[in-house]
């Protein structure tokens, strides 16, 4: 069986194929590298071009009838960037996927798994959402992958596809393997800041400690790509049993079940290293919110999925991956 991930270039597409791979499930890359990476598809099969080229999608499928599935990754995720160009983001995240769409159909495949975000959510004072909550996207990079689950599950009920949208939380570490992970030298995420300031010497600044948490730092989910990945293979296999004429469209959250504050965060990171990170409290930047975390209840339940991975193996996994990531990737 053969499954096309669309941005399988990039760091949470690779790490899927990487799973994949492993369940003897063979991944067709599709990927543009605007952000992926070559690097990440030497031993796979590969197709450099757009998710919006009929042309293209058309061929992949006639080369390869027994893609069964399609986990569609592609996209443009940096949220600064979407407020500065959100007409580039809306081309790039919604138009481009729905003319997606409207490919895989010709092509006679009508299983997708749709990569999502928990930025749907507001998820701003420290509390935990379920599938259920209000949708409140904050930035139009949120709002392109709201939009596309709305798109989507329209298209869905008038029974022209099936859609599963995975909404993922924090994703952190790498491949176990070491085979891909994040293709970003400087991470402006926390655990990247973190690992900043530890390689400089510096102290990491804990921006904002006056949050309605309980040690007043924000707080987030942050959960393993390798079990993000092993979500996306359980997905694939109960596809079937999950999505049906009834029930054409579902979302589900990818996290851990639980929060973990920056402080927390910061105790995990040197219950790793050798030498303690020193930290520095300091006001809050703009824009920054308490954070949230989900509920896990529906993938569990309908996935048989739980993360197996723990924060410290998230950090660690992080940490073993930079040295193979300047060796691997040539900025």
């Amino acid at each position: 069986m053969s499954v096309l991930i669309a941005g399988g270039a990039g760091y949470i597409g690779s790490t899927i194929a990487s799973a994949c791979l492993d369940e003897g499930i063979t991944p067709v890359i599709l990927d543009s590298l605007v952000r992926g990476r070559r690097e990440f598809t030497g031993d796979r099969i590969f197709y450099e071009g757009d998710i919006s080229d009929g042309a293209l999608i058309d061929r992949i499928f006639s080369e390869h009838p027994d893609i069964s599935a399609v986990v569609h990754c592609a996209a443009l995720i940096v949220v600064p960037e979407s407020v500065e160009d959100p007409i580039g983001y809306y081309e790039a995240n919604v138009a481009k996927s729905l003319a997606f769409l409207g490919h895989l159909r010709r092509a006679g495949c009508d299983r997708l798994i749709f990569s999502s975000s928990a930025s749907v959510y507001q998820a701003d004072d420290g509390s935990s959402v379920n599938e259920d909550s209000p949708l409140r996207p904050q930035s139009p990079y949120a709002r392109t992958k709201a939009v596309c689950e709305q798109m989507f599950a329209d298209i869905a009920a008038a029974g022209r596809m099936r859609v599963l949208s995975l909404r993922y939380f924090n994703p952190i570490g790498a491949d176990p393997r070491m085979r891909t992970g994040l293709q970003l030298k400087r991470p402006s995420h926390a655990l990247g800041k973190m690992i900043q300031a530890h390689q400089e010497g510096t102290a990491f600044p804990v921006t904002g400690t006056d949050y309605p948490t309980r040690d007043g730092t924000g707080i987030r989910d942050y959960v393993h790509v390798w079990d993000l990945a092993a979500a996306h293979v359980a997905a694939i296999g109960r596809f079937d049993s999950l999505l049906t004429d009834s029930e054409p469209s579902m979302a589900v959250n990818l996290g851990t079940g639980s929060g973990t504050t920056v402080r927390e965060l910061c105790a995990a990171f040197n219950r790793v290293v050798d030498t303690p990170l020193a930290t520095v409290d300091a006001e809050p930047r703009p824009g920054d919110v308490a954070g949230g975390y989900t509920k896990s209840d529906r993938a569990r339940r309908l996935l048989g999925w739980t993360p197996r991975l723990s924060l410290e193996e998230g950090i660690r996994s992080s940490l073993d991956w930079i040295p193979v990531r300047d060796a691997m990737l040539k900025d």
